[in-house]
């Protein structure tokens, strides 16, 4: 898939080209799963320890979503997490799944300078379902409990944590001029992990809210 423009982008950055809160951290698997970031004020936005300036600006950033998008699906069922709002909807699990897909695609792109598209069999089979949702996802993606998405999204984050440490703002700055949306550097890429994390929060949210028990536990 080669994405035409960025509205587009957002609704399915990653499929396949062969057809594929601000609330503090309230529990260690929440925590975890945000990558092991030093806490130097989570509602501070700024450069953390470990990182270049700007590249810890972006840090900031994807802790803060990532902690956003967290605090909804605290104490979710595997039932909850599998639930289908209507035959077209995505399960709150494959959104979960489908967060941990683009970061690793981002992952292959920005640090292993893969070609959007460009992915091996080994990346297809894993990520191939959850970056694309859609009626695959719905058949597949389910049976999973909370610690399974979370352990997804933590080792994910772990990883871009580790490869960011390694890289500075020169780095982040370098500008890619055949990317879809036209000149775009690593900052904007990243960036965009992260409000593509804010996007789903509302779908994540939605659907929590229209649960068969929703009225029995706090929406958030």
């Amino acid at each position: 898939m080669k994405p035409r423009n960025r509205g587009s982008f957002l609704k399915a950055s990653a499929v396949f080209g062969f057809g594929l809160g601000a609330g503090g951290l309230s529990s260690p698997s929440v925590a975890g799963a945000l990558g092991g970031v030093v806490d130097e004020g989570l509602n501070i936005i700024g450069p953390r320890k470990g990182f270049s300036p700007q590249i810890g600006t972006l840090v900031s950033m994807l802790t803060w979503m990532r902690d956003t998008i967290l605090q909804p699906v605290q104490g979710l069922t595997v039932t909850q997490l599998d639930y289908l709002h209507d035959p077209k909807a995505n399960s709150i699990g494959a959104l979960l799944l489908h967060l941990a897909a683009i970061e690793r695609l981002y992952q292959l792109h920005t640090f292993e300078g893969r070609k959007w598209d460009d992915w091996d069999e080994m990346t297809v089979k894993e990520w191939g379902v959850p970056a694309g949702l859609g009626e695959a996802a719905r058949q597949k993606i389910r049976g999973h409990d909370l610690s399974y998405y979370l352990d997804r999204l933590r080792e994910g984050r772990e990883h871009t944590l580790a490869e960011l440490r390694k890289r500075d703002d020169t780095w982040l700055m370098q500008i890619d001029n055949h990317w879809v949306w036209g000149p775009t550097n690593n900052y904007c890429k990243w960036f965009h992990v992260c409000e593509h994390e804010s996007n789903h929060n509302g779908q994540i949210k939605w659907i929590k809210g229209r649960l068969p028990d929703a009225s029995k536990s706090q929406t958030s």
